[in-house]
């Protein structure tokens, strides 16, 4: 398969430091946690390592290892960082020809601090991501393209949006987007006036909790639980539904009405506790696997490209959930967003194990 991604990408400074270093404090009504740095105070780390990241980058080298032919498009500055974001997709054997660079900002940065439930803080300084323009997306870059799959765009890069899909659709390709928080409300309409453009969208419950506003209008609030009831225990979001601004909507109300505005199939990533995805009239849940994690930056992004990929060469929902969960559940075992990645041979090995121990997937009707 021939895939584009288009994005952002990172060189990331990952900090992991012992649980009984650094305090956490809880907000349970409010689903937030925190860690605490206190000012003034060194705090002693049990590892700093630096590797690449960003979404479309993760999403590259996932797909590469999923033995793709695979090329990106993202912006960097014109300095060291950039040269080890090119060397590392050299590495991983991705073709460098659409990447541009910008000499007025640097390649983006981040700081992700690691400690208690491994669900890392990051502080993000985003650069050159910001400053994707319409010359840097060219249509030659879309050719023969068989999937082409958009990551988080930030700033002036997310005004391209409405040329990528546009690109995409124009070239045949099947369009897989990864949106996030800040492109879903500071670029809404533009997104919104796409669902219907869009083959595979994913989302976590954050990002799906700001698409909610538009939803609400055209399909209201509320809506039924999802049961399960062949005596297993119901997803706590599929009891829980969304929530934002005050309101709520259950699960099933929502990706209906993703469905009816022409999304072709969504899906919903809720951390460990699972993930969900609609397609048609149909709406599945798969477990997580149970896995001790190191980090969980970079898991949705294995979960999304692993995903993309499974559901555009099979029409089997159940072996492209099982696949991403697993691919992703790799990631989460290793501090960097990368490692984790399993080639072909070694997800294809997952998927056979997995499938032996009967992981719990329930469905409904939506």
């Amino acid at each position: 398969m021939n895939v584009l991604t288009i994005g952002g990408a990172m060189v990331d400074t990952i900090v992991t430091i012992a649980s009984d270093r650094i305090e956490q404090m809880k907000m349970l009504n409010a689903e937030s946690s925190y860690l605490l740095l206190e000012e003034g105070i060194k705090t002693e780390a049990d590892q700093i390592s630096t590797s690449t990241g960003g979404g479309a980058i993760n999403a590259a080298v996932a797909i590469a290892r999923l033995g793709n032919s695979t090329s990106t498009i993202v912006k960097l500055g014109e300095d060291s960082k950039a040269r080890t974001v090119l060397d590392r997709l050299t590495e991983e054997g991705v073709d460098l020809r659409w990447i541009v660079t910008d000499d007025t900002a640097p390649t983006g940065a981040s700081v992700i601090v690691s400690s208690h439930e491994r669900n890392a803080a990051v502080f993000t300084y985003r650069g050159a991501n910001t400053k994707l323009e319409a010359a840097d997306i060219p249509a030659a870059a879309f050719e023969k393209r068989d999937l082409v799959y958009v990551a988080n765009l930030s700033n002036q890069s997310a005004d391209c949006y409405p040329l990528i899909v546009d690109r995409a659709k124009s070239a045949g390709a099947k369009l897989a987007v990864n949106p996030g928080v800040r492109q879903l409300t500071a670029r809404y309409d533009d997104f919104w006036e796409s669902l219907d453009q869009i083959d595979i969208l994913s989302i976590n419950r954050s990002e799906a909790q700001a698409l909610m506003p538009r939803l609400l209008q055209s399909f209201g609030d509320g809506g039924a639980p999802l049961a399960v009831h062949n005596g297993a225990t119901t997803p706590a979001l599929a009891k829980r539904g969304l929530r934002n601004g005050g309101y709520e909507m259950s699960l099933g109300k929502f990706f209906g009405g993703l469905i009816k505005v022409g999304v072709g199939t969504v899906v919903l990533t809720d951390g460990a506790n699972g993930a969900f995805l609609a397609t048609g009239s149909d709406l599945y849940f798969r477990e997580a696997p149970h896995v001790v994690a190191a980090a969980t930056t970079g898991a949705g992004d294995a979960f999304s490209a692993t995903f993309a990929c499974y559901s555009s060469q099979t029409n089997d929902v159940a072996r492209a959930l099982s696949a991403a969960a697993l691919n992703a559940a790799s990631v989460v075992k290793f501090v960097d967003t990368q490692s984790g990645l399993l080639t072909l041979q070694a997800l294809e090995a997952e998927i056979e194990s997995a499938a032996a121990t009967a992981p719990s997937l329930h469905s409904w009707s939506i």
